[in-house]
């Protein structure tokens, strides 16, 4: 995967996967992209991307690829249903007017991803972010924008948090700076009940939250936030998520994986859970 600006669809999880599995069964009969193309009367391209879920999964196409790789009437039924579900905007579609497109790709990405490891060396992550310090944040980054704008940003975050709520909630390992508490984002009161939520979540079994102290000084991952995935489907590769200014980079390969993995473990082996909250107690006291 590679960089992703503004117009770049952003497909589901269940289209990315599906794609994988035409490509893992073509690869599986010896078939070319130029043999897949010809079936199709397309191009080269085109197959490639569907592949690649670039480009949404047509049941013509789909149908008239299995049969040409050999599948049976039922395989090719129930492809054909799951293309059409993959088809199917996410609950986050409605929120496009609200944020890049190549955001999107990362909503899906969350919503279907059973690990989610984060660093954040400025802010708290947007999934533990306080609806009030998620507003001070959002306007700090929207100076000119509309307060339309800026609630419709809000309430997307907001609503992405439900997924730690979920029956099958994802594992999420978050590591921040210390910096990212003595940043006074919106009022003490703001920052006050920011961190107590911090505080409340990270007794959850599911979540993890590690502070990188001052004292840490220079270490190994200081670098700009990241958020790595992992899926349950054997078909997804891991991926990670970086951004800049106006576009975001996703990486699957798999030294670009590891090595954000091997930095988020790093830098949290400079603290503990214990030290972390006993940090956020201390700095709330800061805040009263």
């Amino acid at each position: 995967m590679s960089e992703a600006r503004s117009g770049t669809s952003a497909p589901t999880v269940l289209r990315m996967i599906l794609g994988r599995r035409l490509q893992d069964m073509r690869i599986g009969v010896g078939a070319s992209l130029e043999d897949a193309a010809k079936a199709l009367r397309v191009k080269s391209l085109t197959i490639r991307r569907l592949e690649k879920a670039e480009v949404a999964l047509k049941p013509l196409y789909v149908e008239k690829l299995l049969e040409t790789f050999g599948a049976d009437r039922q395989e090719i039924d129930e492809f054909v249903d799951l293309a059409e579900q993959a088809n199917k905007p996410g609950w986050w579609h409605s929120y496009r007017d609200a944020v890049p497109s190549w955001f999107t790709a990362y909503v899906s990405l969350e919503t279907g991803a059973k690990t989610l490891r984060t660093y954040e060396p400025q802010y708290v992550t947007g999934l533990l972010q306080t609806r009030d310090y998620a507003h001070a944040v959002l306007r700090g980054g929207l100076p000119n924008g509309s307060e339309e704008d800026l609630a419709r940003r809000v309430e997307l975050r907001l609503r992405r948090q439900s997924l730690l709520e979920r029956d099958n909630a994802p594992t999420l390992w978050v590591v921040m700076e210390e910096a990212v508490l003595h940043r006074t984002v919106g009022s003490p009161q703001v920052m006050r009940e920011q961190l107590e939520r911090l505080l409340d979540i990270s007794e959850l079994p599911h979540v993890s939250l590690d502070i990188v102290p001052f004292t840490a000084g220079a270490h190994f991952g200081a670098c700009a936030p990241f958020t790595y995935f992992r899926f349950e489907e054997p078909e997804l590769p891991d991926i990670v998520y970086s951004e800049i200014l106006s576009a975001a980079v996703y990486l699957d390969q798999r030294e670009d994986v590891v090595s954000h993995l091997e930095a988020h473990s790093r830098m949290a082996l400079q603290t503990s859970s214990e030290d972390s909250r006993a940090l956020l107690n201390r700095m709330r006291k800061e805040y009263s």
